[in-house]
């Protein structure tokens, strides 16, 4: 019998660099778009589309987010693989 791989990337906490203050508004108005709300600030929740994330930037160029709670069909790589789209995204402007 195989092991079963616990799928646990991206539920960890996904660290981003370079995310200046234009990045970070560029990518709350994505989030915003794709149906998740998220706390006003530097830190707080991103919730929507059955996803519950804890998001904390310094300000400058480092933000960490942490996936709580997502749909059972959706993997924690699914949901970090998107946000990190949105982040490339944000950063190419």
């Amino acid at each position: 019998m195989g092991e079963r791989k616990i799928d646990t990337e991206g539920c960890q906490g996904i660290e981003f660099k370079n995310v200046t203050p234009d990045v970070f508004s560029c990518l709350k108005k994505k989030l915003h778009t794709y149906g998740i709300e998220t706390s006003p600030g530097n830190s707080g929740t991103l919730e929507g589309n059955g996803i519950v994330a804890h998001f904390s930037w310094d300000g400058k160029e480092n933000l960490v987010i942490e996936i709580k709670d997502r749909p059972l069909n959706t993997y924690c790589g699914q949901v970090s693989g998107k946000l990190r789209s949105f982040v490339r995204d944000c950063q190419r402007f």
